[in-house]
């Protein structure tokens, strides 16, 4: 016969085992709502994780408005400019065009071009205009290029008689690793705020390579704070220049 001692040692077992099993019941179910709840994060995770580099590289290309009048021109460039090396990206050389063609434009509506180029120095030179010397051409010009991080082609900055009040800059175009005079000129200033573009060899000008001042304009360019740099340039008179403050 059972005694007293042993049916609460028998109740307390199978309390024990009821309990036990409520437990183990309780938590199989906690952990298989943590296993759904992780699923669920990992694959919230990976659809609103950051696109990968060739993810990113599918992207959209940056785009251009071009005006009308310019689209022939700006597709002739990138032909130009895809010709010069196989090594070059035709997507790239047409990028390349569209923003110049579309920043020209905007620079041509900014700068408020009137006139001459020389007449519209003499506007700057006496405080009617703001900016519009050859040099500031080629400074936006080449800072808005810059932006487009190019892997296939490089931009120089080119001059001609530099330090003289005949002085005349422009950007020119190689592919990557090829030399200057191989390149592409785009000059706006003699044609005012028109983009002109050819061989830099076939120039009736003698152009020369600046790297240190390319350099300075587009440190100058990432640094929001820097001042504006002391490049004093005649208004194609007989006034002597100062010269460019990068050389």
């Amino acid at each position: 016969m059972f005694r007293r001692r042993d049916y609460v040692t028998l109740g307390r077992t199978f309390y024990i085992n009821i309990a036990g099993a409520i437990i183990s019941r309780a938590r199989a179910s906690q952990i298989q709502s943590l296993s759904r709840f992780a699923v669920a994060l990992a694959i919230f995770a990976a659809w609103t994780r950051p696109a990968t580099a060739d993810q990113q590289q599918r992207q959209p290309p940056v785009s251009f408005q071009v005006p009308k009048n310019d689209s022939a021109a700006a597709e002739a460039l990138a032909s130009k400019l895809a010709a010069l090396s196989p090594t070059v990206n035709r997507e790239e050389a047409e990028l390349l065009a569209e923003c110049a063609y579309a920043t020209v434009s905007k620079l041509r509506r900014d700068y408020r071009m009137f006139g001459t180029p020389i007449f519209n120095n003499f506007l700057i030179y006496h405080g009617l205009r703001k900016r519009g010397y050859c040099y500031q051409w080629s400074e936006d010009l080449l800072v808005a290029l810059d932006k487009l991080k190019l892997t296939s082609l490089e931009l120089h900055w080119g001059e001609y008689d530099p330090r003289t009040w005949r002085e005349n800059n422009c950007i020119v175009v190689t592919a990557k690793g090829q030399p200057f005079q191989r390149g592409i000129m785009l000059e706006c200033w003699r044609h005012l705020g028109h983009l002109y573009y050819g061989p830099v060899v076939a120039a009736y000008e003698h152009y020369v390579e600046n790297s240190a001042y390319a350099r300075f304009v587009l440190a100058r360019s990432a640094a929001s704070n820097a001042p504006e740099a002391n490049h004093s340039v005649a208004f194609q008179t007989g006034v002597v220049p100062k010269g460019k403050a990068g050389n």
